[in-house]
């Protein structure tokens, strides 16, 4: 088979499977798709794939790496909800402590009696005195 026929077979671009051929691996993309494509590269010429990955990763000296764990998008989404009803709740809290620290420092005192309450309360009680 001709690297075009087999680029035709398995989809792979015949730059990529000459540079398969010639084992300049670096100038691939990245270390999965390198797999894929001497995965599909031994299966077109009926080669096993075991062998070939096993013969690339020896010549590699290629740690096998284990991928992070990824949440769901639903879990995801669940934790931002989470998030931004702490927010929420954190912000109510400090309206209500804001208002009452507001309600305190404006509190009426008793010595503090507007003037026309003061003027009514005298006139009642020289009016009950009299």
């Amino acid at each position: 088979m001709t690297l075009s026929e087999v680029s035709r077979v398995t989809r792979i671009p015949v730059a990529t499977l000459e540079a398969i051929e010639l084992g300049r691996f670096d100038d691939l993309p990245g270390e999965v798709f390198v797999r894929g494509f001497l995965k599909s590269y031994a299966q077109a010429l009926g080669v096993s794939s075991d062998d070939i990955l096993a013969s690339y990763a020896s010549s590699r000296r290629v740690a096998t790496v284990t991928p992070l764990p990824v949440a769901s998008p639903v879990h995801a989404a669940r934790q931002g909800q989470g998030q931004r009803f702490g927010v929420a709740i954190a912000l109510v809290v400090l309206l209500i402590l804001f208002t009452l620290a507001i309600s305190i420092v404006l509190k009426p005192r008793g010595r503090d009696m507007p003037l026309e309450l003061s003027v009514g309360e005298t006139s009642a009680v020289t009016s009950a005195r009299a």
